[in-house]
């Protein structure tokens, strides 16, 4: 490539692309003519003190999108669920930010998308809603980006149109990661087709809940939990969302089962997997099963609680079509690990090889992902350094009341109380324990349905220029 070629040309390839055809030009200084350094020279004098051509700014400074045609991707990312107000954007005020927010503000930033056409101008779509304090490893959004390899109509058409291997060298998660947070990362992005949907277009979802073996009996948890497999009824494993007027709660468990974390002792997983998920399923599954590991319920309660209409389920048990009353598991130890897509909907690229130095920079995302590793071991270690220290000074840990003879089933107390597990390292010690099912219990769907929409739905429906709501039927695979 000539040095009058890549002039022309600047204009419309891609940045890596230009990037590339420079360092290609630079290396030959030496085969160059007078002329073409002079005009080299001069190039980049005007550059240095005229407008950005490359940035597309107007005589005004204001980026012009319509100078460029989009294309629809799919990225991959992982965050840090503790630091923020849930994935979703909220059309209010939060203590915290929203995954969504911090993502769409660099989106922006870095002008792969119009700011001023908000999230419904690129087609933003989620794969699964996330709640305050889960996290996610492998979330997944769909949008359109603004892209220099298509050409535009009634614009110059590019010069050369890249190859597969230089649209892998698209660097969406160098550029996004060097302006979003630390506890945000940008795993991989891939091109898809236009009809492609982060949410409908997936095929399963993948929970991991981390849990602590600490009193509770690992065997018990996974029989209960091998009867969550399958299509069954899960309004009493979840929380009836009113305002989306749900009727139908059968959704499928494709695998639910409990290992060990491996390198880490004592340290267990319960793996999720399903199609689809509704409001709070994980935790609520997962405090149950909590339940069965402290032997304060009988593995045959996840039966009984999936037997909404008679016969549903094997076993003599009851219809139980009105949830008891419990607190469902804490978020912190949730995770959405996988977003998965039939094969040929999504290819995955993560961008130049790890630890290249991108503009000065030299971290990748594995090297930025192990020191925040490093760093939490240390906590670790100094956590338990304090509780060792605490039992040097004579500070011992109490009994956790065991049922010990008294029959499952009936109420029952222990000396010094009985403690319940609620994951995360989070417990309440009772007075007296009271079976699930002799507990009070919530209104039937339909009763809790018809107060909302005789209540609050029908103001809210009143409101004029009311706030935005989910208009997701679930949370679009999302436990939270």
């Amino acid at each position: 490539m000539s040095l009058g070629t890549l002039s022309r040309t600047s204009l419309y390839l891609p940045s890596h692309l230009l990037a590339k055809a420079r360092r290609m030009v630079a290396s030959n200084y030496e085969t160059w003519s007078k002329e073409d350094l002079i005009r080299r020279i001069t190039h980049l004098e005007k550059s240095a003190s005229g407008p950005n051509w490359l940035s597309n700014d107007n005589n005004n400074g204001a980026f012009r999108f319509s100078a460029y045609s989009t294309r629809k991707i799919a990225l991959k990312f992982c965050y840090s669920g503790w630091e923020y107000n849930g994935l979703a954007y909220q059309n209010k005020p939060t203590p915290l930010p929203t995954v969504e927010g911090v993502l769409f503000s660099a989106l922006a930033k870095a002008r792969l998308i119009d700011e001023e056409k908000g999230f419904e101008g690129c087609g933003w779509e989620k794969c699964g809603r996330t709640d305050s304090g889960v996290s996610a490893a492998g979330q997944v959004i769909s949008l359109y980006v603004r892209t220099a390899l298509v050409e535009k109509q009634d614009e110059p058409a590019p010069i050369e149109l890249p190859t597969e291997e230089e649209d892998d060298m698209h660097d969406y998660t160098g550029v996004l990661n060097r302006l979003l947070p630390p506890t945000i990362r940008v795993l991989a992005w891939s091109p898809v087709e236009p009809d492609f949907s982060a949410r409908y277009s997936c095929a399963y979802r993948h929970y991991k809940y981390f849990f602590s073996s600490l009193n509770l009996d690992i065997s018990l948890m996974r029989q209960a939990a091998s009867y969550l497999v399958g299509l069954h009824d899960f309004r009493n494993l979840c929380k009836i969302d009113a305002q989306k007027q749900l009727t139908a709660f059968n959704r499928r468990i494709l695998t639910a089962d409990i290992v060990e974390v491996e390198g880490e002792k004592g340290m267990y997983v319960l793996n999720l997997t399903g199609s689809a998920f509704l409001y709070h399923q994980v935790r609520c599954i997962m405090a149950i099963l909590l339940m069965v590991g402290r032997d304060l319920e009988s593995p045959d309660i996840v039966l009984q609680l999936l037997n909404v209409t008679e016969g549903a389920e094997p076993g003599e048990f009851d219809a139980l079509d009105q949830k008891p009353e419990y607190q469902m598991a804490d978020a912190l130890p949730l995770v959405l690990w996988e977003c998965g897509y039939n094969d040929g909907d999504v290819t995955w690229h993560t961008g130049p090889v790890e630890g290249e130095v991108q503009r000065g920079q030299g971290r990748g995302v594995h090297q930025h992902l192990q020191e925040i590793h490093e760093r939490s071991r240390i906590f670790t270690v100094l956590n338990k350094h304090f509780l060792l220290k605490a039992e040097e000074m004579g500070h011992m840990s109490r009994d956790v009341g065991l049922r010990r003879d008294k029959p499952l089933g009936v109420r029952w107390s222990a000396d010094n109380g009985v403690d319940i597990l609620y994951g995360g390292g989070a417990t309440r010690r009772v007075a007296q324990y009271v079976p699930l099912m002799l507990r009070r219990r919530n209104d039937n769907v339909e009763t809790i349905n018809e107060r909302w929409r005789t209540g609050k739905g029908k103001r809210r429906e009143g409101r004029k220029n009311g706030e935005a709501e989910d208009e997701d039927d679930d949370d679009g695979g999302g436990d939270e």
